[in-house]
C-alpha cells in the first residue's frame, strides 16, 4: 500500500496553486530604481508651510525690499553704520544678507560714517554754537565708532573753542544786565556748560561778557 503525503506542519512540499505571502501592512521589497529615486528626492513633509523653492524666493523678495527700504530712508536722512545696521534688523532678513547689503552701501558710499561726523561737527559749531563734548556727545548718540569721532575732533582747537564760547556768552549776558553780577555770572556759566564748553572756557567766556557788558562804551567825537 502507498503512503501518502503527510499535510501536517513538518512537510516539505506545498501545494502549487497556493498564493504568494504578502505582509499585512502590503509591505515589499523595493528595487534599485525606486530607491535612488527616494535618495534623490526629499520626501514632502506636511509641517512644511511652502515649497522649498518657493520659500527661497521669498528670501530673496524680503531682502530686495529691505535694500529698497534702507535707500529710501537715506534719501531723506543721512545714517551712521549702526543706524542702517539696525535697521536692516528690523525688516527680519538674515544676518548674511545684512552684510552683503551693508557692503554694497559702503561700496557705493551712501554710508560714510566720517562724512556723518563732519556734519555733525559743522552743525553743532555754526549752528549751535556747541562745544567739544556736545558735539562728541551728538556723534556718539549717533552710533559712530569711537576711532571716527576722535578723528573728526581733532579740527576743533581750544581757540576755536574758546572764541564760540564768548561768542555765545556776549548774546546772552544782554539779558543779564539788571542781574546782580554773582547771580548772572553763576546762570552764563550753567548756559555755557551746557552748551558743552570746558569749564575753564566757561568761566573765562562769562567773565569776559560779563566784564564787556560792565565797561561804559566809548563814545568817539567826530571833529567838525
Amino acid at each position: 500500500m502507498t503512503e501518502q503525503p503527510h499535510s501536517g506542519a513538518g512537510s516539505a512540499a506545498e501545494p502549487a496553486d497556493l498564493a504568494p505571502v504578502i505582509s499585512l501592512f502590503g509591505h515589499r521589497e523595493r528595487t534599485a530604481d525606486e530607491v535612488a529615486s527616494a535618495q534623490e528626492t526629499p520626501s514632502w513633509h506636511p509641517a512644511w508651510v511652502a515649497d522649498p523653492l518657493e520659500r527661497v524666493e521669498d528670501d530673496d523678495e524680503a531682502v530686495e525690499a529691505a535694500e529698497r527700504a534702507l535707500i529710501k530712508r537715506l534719501r531723506t536722512r543721512q545714517l551712521s553704520c549702526r543706524e542702517a545696521r539696525g535697521f536692516l534688523s528690523e525688516q527680519e532678513i538674515a544676518d548674511d544678507a545684512i552684510d552683503r547689503i551693508m557692503d554694497v552701501c559702503v561700496a557705493r558710499g551712501y554710508l560714510d560714517d566720517m562724512r556723518l561726523a563732519e556734519q555733525i561737527m559743522h552743525v553743532g559749531v555754526d549752528r549751535k554754537k556747541q562745544g567739544r563734548r556736545a558735539i562728541s556727545q551728538a556723534m556718539s548718540a549717533r552710533g559712530l565708532p569711537r576711532e571716527v569721532v576722535d578723528e573728526a575732533m581733532t579740527v576743533l582747537d581750544e581757540d576755536d573753542e574758546l572764541e564760540r564760547a564768548q561768542e555765545f556768552a556776549r548774546t546772552k549776558a544782554r539779558s543779564l544786565q539788571n542781574v546782580e553780577r554773582d547771580a548772572a555770572l553763576r546762570r552764563l556759566m550753567g548756559q555755557l556748560a551746557r552748551r558743552g564748553f570746558s569749564g575753564a572756557v566757561v568761566g573765562t567766556a562769562a567773565r569776559a561778557a560779563l566784564d564787556e557788558l560792565a565797561s561804559p562804551r566809548k563814545v568817539r567825537f567826530l571833529e567838525s
